[in-house]
């Protein structure tokens, strides 16, 4: 007779309290996802300094060496660098016909690669994992596909093939940035000269402006024209095609804000206050505006030389508008759950699209804990109290939903076991060993 072996889930167990000390954040995953693209489409070796690489990364760079680039990982010996991505460009006379692109779970691998396939004329195999498939690429497969692109498939399955040729691109603004942000860092390597008009306010333009900004940096001249009224704007870009992409060759990654946030949210728990080190308090980086909403919710902050501190101050409940930050919403939804009053989070309907409905799987994970806590439509309304309870949190494998637990643990009065907990290193492989660092607050 076989004895079974009954697998039960892993769970980390944090311990209940407020958190002090200090952190030094890894390095921002989508400045990382543009600079490997845009030193991909360069001419010379260039090599990027940074600190953690995620899952998504990874992904970014395995399926660019698909293409025909070559991107390794070594030690860096610049001070506070972990690593260095060192990238060889694409060598355009590799035929990547038949190239299998695995994208995990990462929409901005997809959504950024999705055009550079297309530069170089393959016929690629896309491999999409979890709820990717499930994330909307209309009509942004359109534009590709009005412009020489073929894309066929569904499910986990893509086969994208055709040349991207240059000329008139339209997108509406209230769909993901990441479509405008993955034509903007194709069009300067095609031929002619092309036009991206994004009709209607834009959500999650600071991602465009980092878009921008990397650019700039690699050498790539554009024209940018804004008309239109407040209500109802238009942004145009003209790009001239056939530029090279110059990047400095040696760059540091800045630090992360969007990870930042689950540390700056702790700190607002603290009395003593949590320090998070390797921040740039002027990137243009759009969860850097978590500093503005923290002292709306009565955080005390402060902006240092060696990093940002966050103190515990008279917290309230405030009315958010999410469409800019989306990915603080976990976050500082758990610091809501903690303040007193009322917090209605609005305006974050794209997070229903995530790695999980992370509307539904915020409310689920404050609930657990003992958050009183209702779903809207495009929110959260979220009750506040002196204390949560603790107890089990079952993240729906997203990464931002395990974090958030541990922000929700440094207000519980028991521990917080959090399920599948590895699924951070999508994102913040060093989370666990971070949060380690902190010690519970007498």
């Amino acid at each position: 007779m076989v004895d079974r072996v009954i697998r039960r889930p892993q769970l980390k167990t944090i311990a209940p309290g407020p958190r002090t000390g200090q952190v030094l954040i890894p390095s921002s995953k989508s400045q990382l996802h543009r600079l490997l693209i845009c030193a991909a489409l360069g001419e010379e070796p260039v090599e990027i300094a940074c600190r953690s690489i995620s899952e998504d990364i990874r992904a970014t760079a395995d399926c660019l060496n698909a293409l025909g680039a070559k991107i390794s990982t070594k030690e860096a010996d610049a001070p506070g660098g972990t690593d260095l991505l060192a990238v060889e460009p694409l060598d355009r006379s590799f035929r990547a016909d038949g190239a299998v692109l695995d994208c995990g779970e990462s929409g901005s691998t997809l959504r950024f690669l999705l055009p550079v396939i297309g530069i170089l004329g393959a016929n690629c195999l896309v491999l999409r994992r979890g709820r990717l498939p499930e994330r909307p690429l209309a009509p942004y497969d359109a534009q590709l596909e009005a412009n020489g692109m073929r894309i066929d498939g569904e499910g986990s399955h893509l086969t994208v093939s055709g040349r991207l040729s240059g000329g008139e691109f339209v997108l509406p603004g209230n769909i993901s940035s990441q479509y405008v942000s993955g034509l903007l860092m194709a069009l300067g390597a095609l031929r002619g000269q092309s036009r991206l008009r994004v009709e209607g306010p834009m959500e999650s333009s600071h991602y465009v402006e980092m878009t921008e900004a990397v650019l700039t940096l690699a050498g790539i001249r554009f024209e940018k024209d804004q008309t239109g009224t407040d209500a109802d704007p238009r942004t145009v870009w003209t790009v001239d095609g056939g530029q090279t992409y110059a990047l400095p060759q040696q760059i540091r990654a800045e630090g992360d804000w969007s990870s930042a946030t689950f540390f700056l949210c702790m700190g607002a728990l603290s009395e003593e206050g949590v320090l998070v080190q390797g921040l740039d308090p002027a990137s243009v980086q759009g969860d850097r505006a978590v500093l503005d909403v923290l002292k709306e919710f009565g955080t005390k902050v402060g902006v240092r030389e060696d990093g940002v501190l966050v103190r515990k101050g008279l917290l309230r409940g405030i009315d958010l508008d999410a469409s800019q930050i989306p990915d603080a919403v976990p976050a500082l939804a758990a610091l809501a759950a903690l303040c007193e009053g009322t917090t209605h989070i609005y305006n974050a309907g794209r997070l229903r699209l995530k790695e999980s409905d992370r509307i539904r799987s915020t409310m689920h994970m404050l609930r657990s804990l003992g958050g009183i806590v209702t779903e809207t439509e495009d929110g959260l309304i979220i009750h506040g109290r002196p204390h949560l309870d603790g107890g089990t949190v079952d993240p729906a494998g997203d990464h931002r939903i395990a974090m958030a637990a541990a922000v929700a643990a440094c207000g519980c009065i028991d521990p917080v076991q959090v399920g599948t907990y590895r699924c951070v290193a999508k994102s913040y492989p060093d989370f666990w060993d971070d949060l380690e660092q902190l010690k519970v607050e007498a």
